[in-house]
């Protein structure tokens, strides 16, 4: 999709919820997922789109499919990249390149369901997430990434000074 198309759509969008603030409160779109044996999950969108979730063999899945906290990370992860693209056209920035990436840390004696030493119960879920940005223009600093939100991720894009030496990753 062309820079200018994201642009103007940003902008028609701008407009209105100047005019209306209040249009742009909304509930999201719930996701729905149902259990389809096993350790897999299918959750389908609106449009029709199926997302499959299965667990490692080694837990009991068929490792079929991706684990549902990988999902959680791409979800992170693609979130700040869609934001960025947005950022960047709106301010006529054609990008080279653009990735993020969202790591987290899990407990798998949480998901399994072993307490730890003292008892207590070990969440079942990511305790600590993550995610990192990399926008590249030559020639312009990376400002594009938008502020660390409410301390459980953090951010950070590479230096000024890499800028125009930065290169596709894949």
């Amino acid at each position: 999709m062309a820079v200018e198309h994201i642009a103007a759509s940003m902008e028609r969008v701008s407009a209105a919820l100047t005019r209306e603030p209040h249009a742009g409160l909304h509930a999201d779109t719930p996701a729905t997922v149902h259990w389809a044996g096993g350790l897999r999950t299918v959750a389908r969108s609106e449009a029709g789109t199926e997302v499959v979730t299965d667990m490692p063999a080694a837990i009991g899945g068929e490792d079929s499919a991706p684990t549902p906290g990988w999902l959680l990370r791409t979800a992170l992860a693609s979130c700040a990249v869609t934001r960025i693209a947005m950022e960047a056209a709106a301010r006529g920035i054609v990008l080279t390149t653009l990735e993020a990436h969202a790591t987290s840390r899990s407990d798998l004696r949480g998901l399994v369901g072993v307490a730890a030493q003292d008892g207590s119960a070990v969440p079942a879920m990511a305790r600590q997430l993550a995610r990192a940005a990399r926008p590249c223009t030559p020639g312009v600093a990376p400002a594009l990434v938008p502020p660390a939100s409410a301390g459980r991720s953090s951010e950070s894009s590479q230096s000024p000074s890499r800028a125009s030496q930065c290169k596709p990753s894949m």
